[in-house]
């Protein structure tokens, strides 16, 4: 084994090589393990390791500090210099860097910087399989086919800086889909969870409730488009916030640009968007979504800037009692904006004081109402507003009088995030859940369920 081949000494190694004025060197060392079944029957499984650097290189000129980011995967010790001078060579070819700050200085090493990288490997579905197998038995049994994957990752990320800092973060992160289908194909019904380790995924539990959506879907209703009373569970509402959080940069508000613009200048900090209690945070140790305490950044652009990795990252809200409170801010558009630093988390939380599950939600509702089960295929329509368009899937049911009476057609839908939250009439229960539409790159989510009274079904959908 080569003398340099552990993640710290390869850090120190690069920016041993470097040059540069300053330079900041990121490695990842990431490993997975996978299941994949189809037809209440495991068809692959399987376990992968892998390595990737990222260098930053930043060069002083006269007209400013210019910056050099080259990443690559499978590093051996021999591919360093080259992967360092690249850094260097791409810093030297650009022009001054528009977010250029002195890199970070000052924050304390972090435990185990010099330890081996944490690993997963197969035996994270040690008690999940098994119980995996009854719940092909049940389903089996029930006339159901089950259908989907789970996934467990562990990645350690190493950030050594030529200003000192030595920082280390292991992120376990774990998922789970499940599709429940009638052996016909004609009824489909989808559960999603996310893990740190698989410790408290239930298969029977989602098993029992897709069944229960199956049951439901025997009997059939079209409806046209409208608006309609709706009930978005977690999931949903996780993909609608995730995407409002990704567009909550200070800079484009303050210039104009997005729905968090003040009309006439500035932007819309202090302002109600909510008459319910609704707090947007984030924070790196929430309890089960635990992520990063400092900043790792492999490109600069809105919500990020390579001369920023390595700042603490602290817990930050940024709806409070419904009151927009902060937006993203790198240093460099801190100081444009005059706004606090204020960096993007990797998790997110709506608490909206409510006690009531989904189903106690359901059960109260009077008058005829939707009860989505997740969305898929969103996309942005108009920024100024954040109106969102995107289907429904896998299941949307009528409620009638605190009863689900049946299954009916998918819709296409026109929503903006900030206009449920202003009207939104009940916020359920805060717990943890699986974005449909976002898992591949957030998974640290916990939401209510939201109770909406006008959500805009804008066309019928054929889709699943």
């Amino acid at each position: 084994m080569s003398r340099v081949s552990k993640p710290h000494e390869i850090v120190e190694r690069a920016l041993e090589l470097s040059t540069a004025d300053g330079c900041v060197v990121i490695a990842e060392e990431n490993s997975s393990a996978n299941l994949r079944w189809a037809g209440n029957a495991l068809t692959t499984n399987g376990v992968t390791r892998g390595r990737t650097l990222t260098v930053v290189a930043t060069v002083d000129g006269a007209r400013g500090t210019a910056s050099g980011v080259v990443s690559r995967s499978a590093v051996t010790p021999d591919d360093l210099e080259p992967l360092v001078r690249a850094a260097e060579a791409a810093a030297r070819g650009a022009g001054p860097a528009e977010d250029a700050q002195p890199l970070v200085s000052g924050v304390p090493a972090s435990p185990g910087f010099t330890d081996a990288p944490a690993e997963t490997g197969s035996d994270v579905f040690g008690a999940f399989a098994p119980a995996l197998g009854d719940a092909f038995a049940r389903a089996r049994s029930g006339g159901r086919e089950l259908y989907g994957f789970a996934n467990h990752e562990m990645t350690s990320t190493y950030l050594g800086t030529s200003t000192g800092l030595r920082l280390r973060h292991d992120q376990p992160n774990g998922t789970l889909e499940l599709n429940a289908k009638s052996p016909d194909r004609t009824r489909s019904a989808w559960a999603g969870r996310a893990t740190r380790d698989f410790q408290d995924v239930d298969p029977a539990a989602l098993d029992a409730e897709l069944a229960q959506r199956l049951r439901w879907a025997e009997r059939r209703t079209e409806l046209p488009a409208g608006r309609y009373e709706t009930l978005l569970p977690p999931t949903a509402v996780a993909d609608l916030l995730i995407y409002q959080y990704w567009s909550a940069s200070a800079r484009d508000a303050a210039e104009g640009r997005t729905v968090f613009s003040r009309p006439g200048g500035g932007t819309r900090l202090g302002e109600k968007l909510s008459e319910l209690p609704l707090t947007l945070r984030s924070d790196p140790h929430e309890p089960g979504l635990e992520s990063a305490p400092f900043l790792v950044a492999h490109s600069s652009g809105d919500a990020a800037s390579v001369f920023d990795n390595g700042l603490p990252l602290e817990p930050t809200r940024w709806i409070e009692d419904g009151r927009l409170e902060r937006l993203t801010t790198t240093r460099h558009s801190a100081g444009l904006t005059g706004l606090p630093v204020t960096p993007s988390l990797d998790n997110l939380v709506l608490d909206g004081g409510g006690e009531r599950s989904l189903e106690e939600m359901v059960a109260a509702t009077t008058g005829r109402a939707l009860l989505l089960t997740c969305l898929w295929y969103i996309r942005e329509v108009d920024p100024a507003t954040l109106l969102l368009t995107g289907l429904t899937r896998d299941g949307v049911y009528l409620v009638e009088d605190g009863e689900v009476v049946g299954e009916v057609n998918n819709f296409r839908f026109n929503e903006s995030p900030v206009g449920l939250l202003s009207r939104a009439s009940e916020a359920g229960r805060t717990e943890r859940t699986l974005p449909r539409e976002w898992g591949d790159y957030f998974t640290r989510a916990a939401m209510p369920a939201l109770r909406i009274p006008d959500f805009h079904m804008s066309s019928v959908s054929r889709g699943v």
